[in-house]
């Protein structure tokens, strides 16, 4: 039997790992007694389940990698709460109990050059985490798994990479090192913070290969966090589309890529050559970045660039509205019978 042929668990018998509520986090600008701030997420409900990836997608700026420092413990949230199995990270208290839930949840970052120290060999890191969150293995049992870590991320002889310098490696295997460090905790749900954004294009898909194979083979669920929606397509169950710290659209990855309600998804895929999506839009679409989110009013924050946009959209902030099974978007003129094509009302002016 193949890695592929693994079953995964149906999702009515997978249980929820992790679930954020009403998550925010807002960073003071200027000194102490400013007033100014930006506001990197705004009220995210995000939830992730066994056996499951979702892919957080947005552009530079959107609120993604905000979101998953949030989960890992990085950033102390303004308000909201995240669940862990049910239980409030707020509530860890003891070293213990913090150590614990960062093994369960630990992150594999971006940037494969700087998440390893160049005077140290791989071992030490891995080594150092098995010491750390797996007391209960001898000198010799943390030397047999640090073998099997690397194997399992498809570094072999695991023996001679132990022994390696990064400087000595490419930038996929490095980040393949990442993922033995974060296998060493024995977590539950990594949090993948744009892993192949770095490396060359051509081995890229290995290490999103390397995902599927750990999320089958390991039971480990992934919240990969990416701008390259063509890559969340390849890998995720599920699509959340992130925007100046909102979720404008959310769902099982291929309906909402087939079915795409929000103009700013629309946007995104419109970049992806993609002969299987029927997407036109006008040709007035802005081509833009996020806003820094500074103190915002009410209104949806995609309006100055959306060709569909209505005045209730500067007066009004859109809420997520169920608009097929599974699949919610945040629009003001989104609804659930539109055309293949043209997903969204026609185009008004504020």
């Amino acid at each position: 039997m193949t890695v592929a042929d693994l079953p995964l668990r149906p999702r009515e018998d997978a249980r929820e790992l992790l679930r954020t509520v009403d998550l925010t986090k807002h960073f003071r600008l200027g000194g102490f007694l400013s007033s100014r701030y930006l506001h990197g997420v705004d009220g995210i409900n995000l939830s992730i389940h066994e056996d499951e990836i979702v892919a957080l997608v947005g552009e530079s700026g959107s609120g993604k990698s905000t979101i998953a420092r949030l989960i890992a413990g990085v950033y102390k949230p303004t308000a909201g709460d995240i669940l862990h199995r049910g239980q409030s990270v707020k509530g860890l208290r003891s070293r213990r109990e913090v150590l614990e839930y960062r093994g369960r949840v630990p992150m594999v970052f971006q940037d494969p050059y700087g998440s390893l120290s160049p005077v140290y060999q791989v071992s030490h890191g891995i080594m150092r985490a098995l010491k750390l969150h797996r007391p209960d293995l001898s000198r010799r049992g943390r030397q047999d798994e640090a073998e099997r870590l690397l194997e399992a991320v498809g570094l072999v002889p695991a023996r001679d990479f132990l022994g390696k310098y990064p400087y000595q490696l490419s930038g996929g295997q490095r980040q393949r090192i990442g993922f033995a460090q974060a296998l060493a905790c024995r977590p539950e749900l990594i949090l993948a913070d744009e892993p192949v954004s770095m490396l060359d294009v051509s081995v890229r898909i290995g290490v999103l290969n390397l995902m599927a194979t750990l999320r089958r083979r390991e039971r480990i669920s992934f919240l990969y966090i990416t701008h390259d929606i063509a890559s969340a397509r390849y890998v995720a169950d599920r699509l959340v589309v992130m925007y100046a710290g909102h979720v404008a659209e959310s769902g099982p990855v291929e309906d909402v890529l087939a079915h795409p309600k929000h103009p700013y998804t629309q946007l995104l895929l419109s970049a992806v050559p993609d002969p299987r999506a029927p997407i036109s839009l006008p040709e007035k679409t802005e081509v833009q970045e996020p806003p820094r989110v500074i103190n915002p009013g009410e209104g949806c924050r995609f309006r100055a660039r959306c060709p569909y946009a209505i005045e209730e959209c500067s007066r009004v902030t859109p809420l997520l509205r169920l608009l097929r099974p599974e699949h919610e978007a945040a629009c003001h003129v989104a609804t659930s019978d539109m055309d293949d094509r043209h997903e969204v009302a026609k185009p008004a002016h504020i």
